[in-house]
């Protein structure tokens, strides 16, 4: 027999929100629902009028209950009208990159249009991760659908942990299994802006690597000829093989992570063909750069830090504010004269401006002149559509003294 569509009817407040595209109806807006719903079905959202206001996959163990597909008018969400959305979602990424970069992100969450679901380019392979259960029961109609429109070696599949455990029990998926085609020997590498970089996309974080800094990197590229810089929170050292591209003296990786710098040593063999590349002196130090930074006496003329998210809650956001003003301290103390800081922040629960006011606090703080060369949020593969998926901001200061 087959189950009477979920119907929902929501609160006053959530069809507002619905209706302004919020692509998240939480548990708590529902106050009424015709039957118990499953786990990446259709939910179909009717307003106070009981018209037709939107349609979600549903997801009964997540806060957000709901997420939106689709506001206004009804569609059939069929076979075919996948097919549309991936195609205008790839269309976007048409003309963004040229031969030089075979490494950016093809399907960016809610703001694609899929909600929970990324998917990201590694040269000839693809991961797809999932933040949501509900697209666990789809999966096999996703990947036919990304076979028949993408050209790839293989798919990997990724997994948020908190959907990993209901994943292997109920759908015998597991993250880092391959979807499609061969399990690769080595790390993927794949090339940005004409660089080489390995990614880790079995069980590195996120998705092997992060994307989102392309253009950021491509930044102190500019900034770094003749220049003694240090990356904090280096990761793999993307901003290091950028900066010894662009004409460092010396680049020093800071990171708490051993396996984060051996990566960073093995993407700087990949680019010894640059002769700049090659003449920089690279350095890894591992160490907490917190106190690595409040503690070591070394200056230079060019600090990246970009750490990881300090606040992945909102009820850690005045601490997250507090942590940044003080780790941005640290960085400018260690400055040279007409040194430059670059700081970033991936917190979405600290807004733009809160990030920025915090860290000219600590410049002003610094008592040296200072002035802002300028500030950059989302590359164009990664839109931002709604507040919480506005979480990447990055400012540049230069000081004088």
């Amino acid at each position: 027999m087959i189950p009477k569509t979920l119907r929902l009817r929501i609160t006053a407040t959530a069809e507002t929100i619905v209706r302004s595209g919020h692509p998240w109806l939480f548990a708590d807006s529902i106050h009424e629902s015709n039957r118990v719903g499953q786990t990446g079905e259709l939910a179909v959202i009717y307003d106070r009028k009981d018209k037709f206001l939107a349609v979600g996959l549903f997801d009964p163990d997540s806060p957000i209950r709901v997420r939106i597909l689709h506001v206004g008018k009804p569609q059939t969400i069929d076979a075919a009208w996948w097919q549309i959305r991936l195609a205008q979602t790839l269309a976007r990424r048409e003309k963004l990159f040229d031969a030089q970069t075979n490494g950016f992100r093809l399907i960016h969450g809610e703001s694609d249009g899929w909600p929970g679901l990324v998917l990201d380019r590694y040269d000839s392979t693809l991961v797809l991760k999932l933040y949501t259960a509900a697209w666990l029961s789809r999966l096999d109609e996703i990947l036919f659908l990304l076979q028949e429109k993408i050209s790839c070696e293989r798919i990997v599949l990724r997994l948020s942990r908190n959907i990993q455990s209901p994943a292997e029990k109920q759908f015998q998926r597991r993250d880092g299994q391959i979807l499609f085609g061969s399990i690769p020997n080595v790390p993927v590498i794949f090339s940005e802006n004409g660089i080489c970089f390995e990614a880790d996309v079995l069980c590195g974080q996120k998705t092997g690597f992060f994307l989102d800094q392309r253009e950021n990197r491509a930044e102190v590229e500019t900034l770094s000829r003749g220049k003694k810089v240090l990356n904090a929170f280096s990761f793999s050292g993307g901003f290091s093989v950028y900066a010894a591209r662009g004409g460092a003296s010396s680049v020093t990786d800071l990171d708490i992570s051993a396996h984060a710098l051996e990566s960073a040593k093995r993407n700087f063999a990949l680019n010894q063909n640059f002769p700049t590349v090659a003449a920089c002196k690279h350095e890894t130090v591992q160490a907490d750069a917190f106190e690595w930074l409040e503690k070591n006496p070394a200056k230079f003329d060019l600090i990246v830090l970009d750490p990881p998210s300090l606040a992945k809650r909102a009820s850690e956001r005045e601490g997250a504010i507090h942590a940044y003003e003080n780790l941005n301290s640290f960085g400018i103390a260690k400055l040279s004269r007409d040194g430059i800081l670059v700081a970033g922040s991936c917190s979405a629960h600290v807004s733009a401006t809160e990030f920025f006011e915090a860290v000219q606090r600590a410049a002003k703080s610094s008592g040296r002149k200072f002035s802002e060369l300028k500030t950059l949020q989302h590359p164009p593969d990664h839109p931002a559509t709604f507040k919480e998926a506005q979480y990447l901001k990055v400012i540049y200061l230069k000081f004088a003294s």
